[in-house]
């Protein structure tokens, strides 16, 4: 069985993307670190991301004029970044590198096709002639001529495995029509050409592959709507002449009377491959959408409509599809078992993936129809197992049955109940160790729930919902108007929580946060709940609510002490003039804030909403930020204590954001003027403050190096002249 799951955008695409991917996507690839990409757009510039926090890690461009002409990749080996601009210069970096015109460089004597990067070997450069190199023979001598294999043709495709660590490279090519599979192992110097059966009125529009038991197996999607299967097997005689690869029907991509148009495929495992592509019904408008097939069985598993349009490109990496939806790039998360007859065509009770989240949307059915369509599924389950004589099955089914049936009684028995009697019920549920699919059972208890909340004011299962984030059971993707209810009702400790445990919160979602919190007052928040670990550390309260500010003595250091014992006039001055006495807000303001700016956003999406916010709520903001930054620097660690405290970089960008969203009106209000005085003020001493400490950073490391150098015995008294 297969299952499409939640789904985030991992960046834009548009002019106003922020990551240089205005141009459209060249390519994706996968980075050193599983949870790592390379995006390549169709201009000059490669961006690395963070896939499960959506946010750039690193951003390299070529200059104006040049042109990257094939996808970056990395070299799991060495962890460096391979790039090709103008199809012949070469360029190698690392992390830290920043220009690119500063790092390594090469010009080749061939065009390249494309680089391939294999793990626990070296990257293949596959040239447009055909001929292929390692990367560290081809380092050797960049000028080296490099063999024409094939005499005009065009590469289609290519792709690179390792089969008993021997690297092994598949390219397909086209020539008037005609195809043909080319497959190398490099350093085996071995070659063979094949030639593709020919399919009348059709032709390849995409290829994959993957190899097993020294057998490649070639997919190839063709126009008239259908999977063929090629197998090549790798262990052939040098002497044999071009031979024709026959192949075989894998895939109708058909379904009730609809095609798939497909454009672009990727394998999943033995029994199931994704397409993206068109369905197509009679008399009906096509639509765009991603779908998971069952090879075996013949069935479409999953499917997802894309209403805003793809680019045609699907990858795939870690359970994970990236494609093109719109003006965004997306990230959709799926799952795959093992392949049966039941999980197959929906009737599988005893798997991890229930019925309840395959076949029915529990955000669009009403009462009516949720008993309908429950029933139905039961129904026709209970009439495919009579048919079993099977004991063990039978057993089976009616261990799983009656928790199947269960959760469909809680979700017909909520339209009425009460809040307590609902949660009783949920208790006594959840309860049960033997519940199939306990993720989907509680996507769709949730969707009920808030489903309820929408329709009936006075019913709101508080209690459950937070249990279920705390938890970790839940996700924004997994019940989007969970928030939402939320933020109408002004639940701020259920906000509070969401945005500390949700990692694909959208950035519209996390400012209405924002502007709930800032305009609640803290009269009324002083009467909420509201979790207080990340500033209880740092804010101390008075009985009439005013903070009480506490020095921490670092490394000897206490400016009380200070100013007692000798005079320290122009340090006392400065610290006065830089420092906050008091926090600006309350400590429940504080720590709902505090959550605010733990939660993950990408700026392009976050700043068009931070421009909106009311000017006095602005400001309130960036004192508190200020306030926060100005407690970071008192410490040596620049560390604020406590739980989920915010770190100075969070503090950093927040200023930086919400300076860009307003400054025009911040200089202009009178109340802001002393603050952003404080604050450049404040900024200019730390600038003073490492520009002195860059002074003498030459001696610290001749420091460091004579320390390693020199043994010391247990006592001894060493003159260290600094110049």
């Amino acid at each position: 069985m297969a299952a499409l799951c939640e789904a985030f955008t991992l960046c834009g695409l548009g002019p106003a993307g922020g990551v240089g991917l205005g141009s459209g996507l060249l390519a994706l690839e996968p980075g050193a670190d599983p949870d790592h990409v390379l995006l390549t757009d169709r201009g000059r510039t490669t961006t690395l991301f963070k896939v499960s926090d959506q946010k750039p890690l690193g951003c390299w461009s070529v200059k104006h004029g040049q042109i990257i002409t094939c996808p970056v990749v990395c070299n799991f080996e060495t962890h460096e970044y391979i790039a090709v601009h103008d199809n012949k210069v070469l360029r190698i970096w690392k992390d830290e590198d920043v220009n690119l015109d500063k790092v390594f460089k090469a010009t080749l004597s061939a065009e390249v096709y494309r680089i391939h990067s294999l793990p626990h070997a070296e990257p293949l450069v596959l040239f447009k002639g055909g001929g292929v190199r390692t990367l560290d023979v081809l380092l050797e001598a960049p000028q080296q001529e490099i063999e024409n294999v094939i005499s005009d043709e065009v590469i289609k495709w290519s792709e690179a495995f390792l089969e008993s660590r021997q690297p092994v490279l598949i390219f397909v090519t086209e020539k008037d029509g005609d195809f043909f599979v080319y497959v190398q192992k490099p350093k085996m110097r071995s070659l063979h050409k094949y030639k593709l059966e020919q399919q009348e009125l059709c032709n390849p529009l995409s290829f994959t592959a993957y190899i097993k038991k020294q057998i490649i197996t070639l997919l190839c999607l063709y126009s008239s709507d259908s999977v063929y299967k090629v197998l090549i097997p790798l262990q052939q005689s040098s002497e044999e002449e071009e031979q024709t690869l026959s192949k075989s029907l894998l895939l109708n991509l058909s379904i009730s009377g609809s095609v798939l148009k497909g454009t672009s495929f990727v394998v999943l495992d033995k029994d199931h491959v994704a397409v993206l592509g068109s369905l197509a019904a009679s008399g009906e408008e096509s639509k765009e959408c991603l779908t998971i097939w069952n090879t075996k069985f013949q069935t479409l598993q999953a499917s997802k409509e894309l209403p805003l349009g793809t680019s045609g490109q699907l990858w795939c990496y870690g359970e994970k599809f990236f494609f093109t939806h719109g003006k965004v790039l997306t990230v959709v998360i799926y799952k795959c078992e093992t392949s049966s007859l039941a999980a197959a065509v929906g009737k599988l009770k005893d798997s991890q993936t229930s019925d309840l989240s395959s076949f029915v949307n529990w955000n669009t059915l009403g009462d009516e129809e949720l008993l309908v369509s429950l029933q139905s599924q039961q129904s026709v389950a209970l009439k495919s197992e009579s048919k079993m004589t099977l004991r063990s099955k039978k057993s089976t089914v009616a261990n799983i049955q009656p928790d199947t049936s269960t959760v469909g009684q809680f979700l017909l028995s909520i339209k009425d109940a009460s809040t307590a009697a609902v949660e009783d019920q949920l208790r006594q549920l959840l309860s049960k160790a033997q519940m199939p699919d306990f993720q989907a059972a509680i996507g769709c208890i949730i969707s009920a729930l808030i489903n309820r909340c929408k329709t009936d004011p006075k019913f709101y299962p508080r209690n459950f919902l937070v249990q279920m984030i705390q938890k970790g059971e839940l996700s924004y993707s997994l019940c989007p108007d969970l928030m939402a209810v939320a933020l109408e009702k002004k639940d701020v400790h259920l906000l509070q929580i969401c945005l500390q445990r949700f990692p694909d919160i959208p950035e519209e979602i996390t400012y209405a946060c924002l502007k709930v919190f800032l305009s609640i007052s803290d009269d009324y928040l002083e009467r909420t709940d509201v979790n207080l670990e990340s500033v209880i550390s740092y804010i101390d309260i008075e009985p009439n609510n005013k903070e009480v500010k506490t020095e921490v003595v670092e490394n000897g250091f206490s400016t009380e002490l200070e100013e007692d014992g000798c005079d320290v006039t122009g340090m006392k001055e400065t610290h006065m003039m830089d420092s906050v006495e008091f926090c600006p807000v309350g400590p429940q303001k504080a720590a709902l804030l505090n959550a605010v700016l733990h939660s993950a956003y990408s700026e392009t999406f976050l700043l068009p909403h931070l421009k909106d916010l009311p000017a006095q709520q602005a400001v309130l903001f960036l004192r508190y930020l200020h306030y926060l930054y100005v407690k970071c620097s008192e410490k040596i660690n620049t560390t604020l204590p406590g739980i989920l405290s915010p770190t100075i970089s969070q503090i950093m960008d927040w200023m930086c954001l919400l300076l860009d969203a307003h400054f025009t009106v911040m200089v202009m209000l009178p109340e802001a003027k002393g603050l952003l005085s404080s604050m450049h003020r404040f900024v200019r001493a730390q600038v003073r403050l490492y520009s002195e400490l860059n002074k003498i950073e030459g001696s610290l490391q001749e420091l460091q190096r004579i320390k390693c150098q020199k043994h010391s015995q247990a006592y001894s008294i060493e003159v260290l002249e600094l110049i």
